[in-house]
């Protein structure tokens, strides 16, 4: 059998792909602060003052926001929203946004929801994310709004959701989160 290569196609392993005939290139750059000022800080305010000290701009947001440009925040006690409007270098293969970005975003809003119910010093982290995509997402989907809530926080564990909407107030995703919540450590 004969197989003709495309513009584009690898022909061999490990080859990167190279820009199709009449392809345009993108770039983009970002920038971060250092994400361990932050963590210094974790002892001496609660998970809904960091939150709310990220949102006011008094210290920076952690750099994942920055990669996916994740535009808005707000937080409450058990509860978050994050917003993010889907661009081209969020997208997959198939011109779709992918699926571990719109996992990321679900990830964020539910596991920030248990972060702002934790006091000054008690640190969680995430145990389990199941998704449900429910409709693709596309550039055309509009601002996507991830509202995350606890839905019940025990001394070692808590459950939380995350629904994902397009900016027709449609579902787009689903998602449940168990967090572990580590208490401090004596040192």
């Amino acid at each position: 059998m004969t197989q003709t290569q495309e513009p584009g196609q690898r022909d061999q392993p490990g080859q990167r792909d190279q820009p199709g005939a009449g392809a345009t290139t993108r770039s983009r750059t970002f920038s971060w602060a250092d994400p361990l000022a932050n963590a210094a800080l974790s002892g001496h305010r609660s998970g809904l003052e960091m939150l709310q000290a990220m949102i006011a701009g008094e210290l920076a947001g952690p750099p994942v926001m920055n990669l996916l440009d994740m535009s808005r925040m707000t937080a409450e006690e058990g509860r978050v929203t994050v917003e993010m409007v889907p661009q081209e270098f969020h997208y997959n293969p198939l011109g779709t946004v992918h699926g571990g970005v719109l996992s990321t975003l679900l990830d964020t809003a539910a596991a920030c929801a248990v972060h702002s119910t934790l006091p000054a010093g008690v640190a969680y982290t995430t145990l389990d994310l199941n998704v449900k995509f429910l409709r693709p997402v596309t550039v055309a989907s509009g601002l996507l709004r991830g509202e995350g809530l606890v839905l019940q926080r025990g001394r070692r564990t808590a459950l939380a959701e995350a629904r994902l909407t397009d900016d027709a107030g449609r579902l787009v995703a689903h998602a449940t989160s168990s967090c572990l919540i580590l208490e401090p450590t004596a040192g």
